[in-house]
């Protein structure tokens, strides 16, 4: 970015020096309803302000005056998002959060140079050190006001604001671009797995086996041989008790040669086939231990790496958990905050067990292929079931309930086999362009680091 450099030398100042004493904002809680908003630290983190999400005060101050936001006033929150500023343009009538800190720029500079500045990367390497004596989370206005800014004179930081913001109105059609591409690409991998679960993805096996005049085995026919096998393997120590299936859901015709069925009958039968994490505190980070039986979490599962992580527990308490043992072949779904994400343990996978957060699958794999079951349970269809299982929920949470209710539809093995390549080869495309949109991403934060960076060095420093 070009500059044009004024004649007089910049000087260095305090962010307490170029503003008016910082002000700590009111102390209340918000409410529904009311005639003056309270603005938040929540309310300002996204880089702008939804005044429909910002609540009122639920006491309004007896000064109503000093806690008033007006035009150029600007916010810095002192608490979650340490750091994190906004300039007030147009506000409604709001006062501010006691968790923010108000600075008002003088005549010395211009409110949006002030603002551009509080986003630079000389701004955070304060915010992240110690050199004004400020260490995360611990940000008071005493501190915050020491923190040093360079101020050129007014003409040129007008100039230097001009060019700010001709370089952030470049970025940002960029990366409004980048986000029509990703919601894009986020649509197209959701009708694939659409697609893919309801039979519309690759030619049936039912009409191949037409056009070839060959007769299959049907989705029901895989399914009473993998009934038969269950009962065939039965040890014999009690009653067999026949597995639950589900009923189909309304509205959902399944193509010719599938069939419904559930987790319960697609179990390989074993007593703990599914089955959720411990409860209580059987997995306190007290009972790790530097090497044994690994422990599954959602991190592994979020990140699809089954590899990832170092949590690890002595044989003696693997043993007394065993029922949540996971082993290679076993599906493991996230049950909160990330519910729904799905990973396979490949046949490589160490011994260990799920934490509470996790379920676990262990199907008959010579009746159903796993990849078919995780796109499955990743369409929208699964999600759109969980959440109406869970109330009409966010979806936030699964358990095992839900779970063992969830209809599936079954096709016949080879056609499982064939759904599955066509969606990774669909979805191999998607995964190498959201990636390059992620790079893009990051190109352009980087970027606007160095706009900013360049605006906020004096000439002779550049």
């Amino acid at each position: 970015m070009t500059v044009k450099k004024g004649s007089s030398k910049w000087r260095w100042s305090t962010l307490g020096e170029v503003c008016s004493k910082p002000q700590y904002g009111w102390t209340t809680s918000g409410a529904t309803s009311g005639k003056v908003k309270l603005l938040r630290t929540t309310d300002i983190t996204s880089g702008r302000i939804d005044w429909t999400d910002v609540p009122f005060c639920r006491e309004e101050p007896p000064e109503y005056g000093k806690y008033k936001l007006n035009q150029n006033d600007i916010v810095v929150s002192r608490a979650g998002s340490v750091g994190v500023s906004h300039l007030l343009r147009n506000p409604e009538e709001a006062v501010f959060a006691s968790y923010l800190i108000r600075f008002r720029p003088g005549d010395s500079v211009i409110p949006q140079f002030v603002a551009y500045f509080l986003q630079s990367p000389e701004y955070w390497s304060q915010i992240r050190s110690n050199t004004a004596g400020i260490a995360i989370p611990n940000v008071n206005a005493t501190k915050l006001q020491c923190i040093p800014i360079p101020v050129p004179p007014l003409d040129e930081q007008r100039r230097i604001v001009v060019e700010i913001e001709k370089q952030f109105t470049r970025l940002d059609a960029g990366l409004a671009s980048l986000r029509r591409v990703q919601n894009t690409l986020k649509r197209y991998r959701a009708s694939v797995l659409k697609a893919a679960c309801e039979g519309r993805l690759v030619s049936t096996e039912a009409e191949l086996a037409r056009r070839d005049n060959r007769s299959y085995q049907t989705g029901e026919q895989l399914l009473q041989r993998i009934l038969k096998g269950r009962r065939e393997r039965w040890n014999g120590k009690g009653k067999y008790k026949e597995p639950i299936a589900p009923g189909p859901l309304s509205n959902v015709d399944l193509p010719e040669g599938w069939a419904w069925t559930g987790f319960e009958q697609l179990a390989d039968g074993t007593k703990h086939a599914i089955k959720a994490g411990p409860f209580g505190s059987s997995l306190k980070k007290s009972v790790y231990t530097p090497s044994g039986f690994k422990i599954y979490g959602q991190e592994q599962v979020i990140r699809g790496n089954p590899y990832f992580g170092d949590y690890f527990i002595s044989r003696e308490l693997f043993e007394q958990l065993r029922s949540c043992e996971a082993k290679p072949g076993d599906i493991l779904v996230s049950l909160v905050g990330t519910a729904g994400k799905v990973l396979i343990l490949p046949d490589d996978s160490v011994p260990g067990i799920i934490n509470p957060r996790l379920l676990k699958l262990s199907l008959n794999r010579s009746g159903v292929n796993l990849k078919f079951i995780k796109i499955l349970l990743e369409s929208s269809a699964a999600r759109a079931f969980f959440k109406l299982a869970a109330h009409g929920g966010t979806m936030e949470i699964l358990n095992l309930g839900i779970l063992k209710a969830f209809p599936v539809p079954l096709p016949p093995l080879s056609e499982q086999t064939r759904i599955v390549a066509e969606v990774e080869r669909r979805l191999s495309v998607v995964d190498e362009l959201e990636l390059a949109v992620t790079t893009n991403f990051q190109h352009t934060s980087a970027l606007r680091r160095s706009i900013l960076k360049r605006a906020f060095t004096e000439p002779k420093r550049r």
